[in-house]
């Protein structure tokens, strides 16, 4: 079931990813198109001024989803000097604190983002350009604060387990072999 989260979880991040990029490629293509003469009186049909608005929007859902993302594979920037010198009983007690603490700041954000969802599924209000009711966009807030939540809480459990955070190796590149590994 957790392997299923997280395949939906980088599908989401992928699929905003690529549909923001999509859109900036067309809005950029049709802006440039608007200034060719043969082409101008049939792009003049098209409007792509909710382009901007829509990819802004995506790039927040996207940046909800990949801080959990974030959290699951270790790739969030840490300061762990002080920590890591720590002996390793209060190293550990320290590490779960601090997940501990990231448990409760994204479920108290989550449960405000709820909250604040619920509230603006009240009123009429919309986005300027594309006309999107309000708590749509704002409920990136409670899902992705949820889903980091659970990251956080997942991690904790496997710390306790192991002792081992989930650490990205920032000097690998995928598909470049170095000495040591052809050795």
């Amino acid at each position: 079931m957790l392997k299923l989260l997280d395949h939906l979880e980088e599908a989401i991040i992928t699929i905003l990813m690529a549909a923001a990029t999509l859109i900036v490629f067309v809005a950029v293509v049709h802006r440039y198109a608007l200034g060719v003469s043969f082409l101008h009186d049939f792009m003049a049909g098209f409007s792509t001024s909710w382009a901007q608005e829509l990819c802004i929007y995506l790039f927040i859902w996207m940046a909800k989803f990949g801080a959990a993302y974030g959290v699951r594979t270790g790739i969030h920037v840490g300061v762990d000097v002080l920590v890591n010198r720590l002996e390793e009983r209060l190293k550990h007690k320290v590490v779960i604190f601090g997940l501990m603490s990231g448990v409760a700041f994204t479920g108290i954000i989550g449960t405000l983002g709820a909250h604040f969802v619920l509230l603006m599924s009240r009123t009429d209000q919309t986005s300027p350009d594309m006309e999107l009711p309000m708590w749509i966009i704002y409920l990136c807030i409670p899902l992705g604060s949820y889903l980091m939540c659970f990251r956080f809480v997942q991690v904790a459990f496997a710390y306790q387990k192991t002792g081992r955070m989930p650490h990205v190796d920032h000097a690998h590149v995928a598909g470049i072999e170095t000495e040591e590994a052809k050795a």
